[in-house]
């Protein structure tokens, strides 16, 4: 029943937050009727909200999101660190982690009237965007084995869909310390990435700085968010984190 419940709650993304019951059942692969059950089972738990228009997840689940120590401990090292980058550059400041072959968003700072996909909680795949392909970098071969496994799939044009060019991309990012997302995720924005490691020294997060692609300038940029990364990278070793 966990299995399912989880699958449910996994159909919402930020294309679709809300679901008709139809839509649950095609998305999850389950018959209709125990969609309806269980759907009625997390609206009564407080997981999953019900109106007119359809299901909505609830907003118990971003209480509990709050109290996962991983997202509190990470960000509240990483927000002080990500308002200087914000005030230094004036773009957009994404703190990201993985969550198995996928990033998720667990800090924004600046840039809300960006046309962009990112969100707190938002998920996009790693192979796709700066941050998740300087997490990859640095991951062990399995994850990135994963990641190849599931599928390169194209956000844009310019979106990395083979293994052999991830490959290279991923030897040419350990070789700099930072990663480049040139439209690769959304049209007409680039940015650069650089990776946190933990106190066990192993890539934990990724920091980086999105703008518009015509007044990007990864020269002054790449280094600023790689002092960031590494001054966050620093701050998490002497934590303990």
């Amino acid at each position: 029943m966990l299995a399912r419940a989880a699958t449910l709650l996994g159909c919402f993304d930020e294309g679709a937050p809300v679901l008709s019951l139809a839509r649950l059942a095609e998305r999850s692969g389950l018959p209709k009727g125990t969609v309806h059950r269980l759907a009625g089972q997390l609206v009564e738990q407080g997981l999953l909200d019900r109106d007119d228009r359809g299901y909505r997840l609830g907003m118990w689940l971003f209480e509990l999101g709050e109290l996962v120590p991983q997202h509190r401990t990470l960000s509240d090292a990483a927000r002080p660190i990500m308002t200087d980058l914000y005030e230094a550059t004036r773009q957009r400041i994404h703190l990201a982690v993985l969550s198995g072959i996928d990033v998720v968003y667990v800090e924004i700072v600046g840039g809300s009237g960006m046309r962009i996909g990112s969100r707190t909680g938002g998920r996009l795949p790693a192979h796709a965007t700066g941050v998740g392909k300087a997490m990859l970098a640095y991951s062990p071969a399995a994850v990135v084995r994963a990641r190849v496994e599931a599928g390169l799939g194209r956000l844009t044009p310019r979106t990395i869909t083979t293994p052999g060019g991830l490959d290279s991309e991923l030897r040419k990012i350990r070789s700099v310390g930072m990663s480049l997302d040139l439209e690769e995720s959304t049209l007409g924005l680039s940015c650069v990435a650089a990776p946190v490691f933990g106190s066990d020294r192993k890539v934990h997060a990724a920091l980086s700085i999105t703008g518009s692609t015509a007044r990007f300038d990864p020269g002054t940029l790449g280094p600023a968010v790689r002092t960031a990364a590494y001054t966050l990278s620093r701050v998490l070793r002497t934590s303990g984190l």
